[in-house]
């Protein structure tokens, strides 16, 4: 029985989504912002863990700076999610016109070198997501979710276009080594705390951060081109940037590309700062084993 409510639930919450995608953007944007707003104000937990990563990030901003940027990300991230209902269920057409690509032409390589596509973590990654896989097939990786209903759709949602190979975490790398050899560029996200687990210590705004290593093991291992992908969320949709192939990469070491790519991600985040991720606990696991907890 508890689990024939559960279904029942998801499905009836996916119904009011599914209706959701057939508003114009405005409106759905109007009411992303009134869910900012009730998450904000009741996501006390939520807001703590964002409050204490802009803390540790900015200190030389003022608390009212800092309470700006949290407000407004609450407001920008619950409106990217109420956006996903178009990515999973709007026509490729309308997608076409909300999300605007710049830089395609990083995504073709005349010499064969295999891409990874370095996507940070934004309040719009899914419409970059959509938007890559509308312009050519690609492999990437994914996090099951604990609702199969909800698992289904999402899965179901970044499977609509050019056939993407999507592969979870617990399956390794060795599928998505040998796609991106055939030719298929990785959309790749490589700024979360996964634990200490192929993970090293490399600073993040001056905070030491478990960082996972593969985009320089990858690279090292393909020859691939990194390209970077960034996506920001504006009043008419979405602008997705691809950037140019960073040169000289890889470099001396492992560590040396790692805090490269640290350091990459944070001068893009200070173009941003509300839309960048922070409700993630980034700093959750330490250098030193038995450290206090930051969160």
């Amino acid at each position: 029985m508890k689990h024939f409510f559960q279904y029942l639930f998801s499905y009836a919450g996916l119904g009011l989504l599914w209706l959701l995608h057939w508003l114009p953007l405005p409106l759905l944007r109007g009411l992303g912002w009134c869910l900012g707003w009730l998450l904000f104000l009741l996501g006390r937990e939520r807001r703590r863990i964002a409050r204490i990563n802009l803390d540790l990030c900015f200190p030389q901003w003022t608390k009212a700076q800092r309470g700006r940027v949290l407000r407004r990300h609450f407001l920008v991230f619950a409106q990217a999610l109420l956006d996903r209902t178009l990515f999973w269920w709007a026509p490729r057409a309308r997608l076409e016109r909300i999300i605007r690509l710049k830089g395609a032409e990083y995504l073709k390589r005349e010499d064969g070198c295999p891409t990874l596509i370095l996507a940070p973590h934004f309040v719009g990654l899914d419409a970059g997501g959509a938007m890559m896989t509308m312009s050519t097939p690609l492999v990437s990786v994914y996090s099951n979710q604990k609702n199969p209903v909800f698992n289904a759709v999402l899965l179901g949602g970044r499977l609509r276009f050019n056939g993407p190979l999507l592969l979870s975490r617990q399956d390794g790398m060795r599928r998505a080594l040998k796609a991106m050899k055939e030719g298929m560029p990785f959309y790749y996200l490589p700024d979360m705390d996964f634990g200490r687990k192929e993970s090293i210590f490399i600073p993040f705004f001056g905070v030491q951060a478990a960082t996972i290593t593969g985009v320089s093991r990858l690279v090292r291992a393909t020859g691939a081109k990194v390209v970077p992908c960034i996506t920001r969320l504006v009043p008419d949709g979405y602008e997705v940037e691809l950037l140019p192939p960073w040169e000289n990469f890889p470099g001396e070491s492992v560590e040396a590309d790692t805090y490269f790519m640290n350091q990459f991600i944070e001068a893009q985040v200070l173009t941003m700062p509300e839309q960048y991720f922070w409700l993630h606990k980034r700093f959750k696991t330490r250098p030193v084993r038995g450290e206090s907890r930051i969160y």
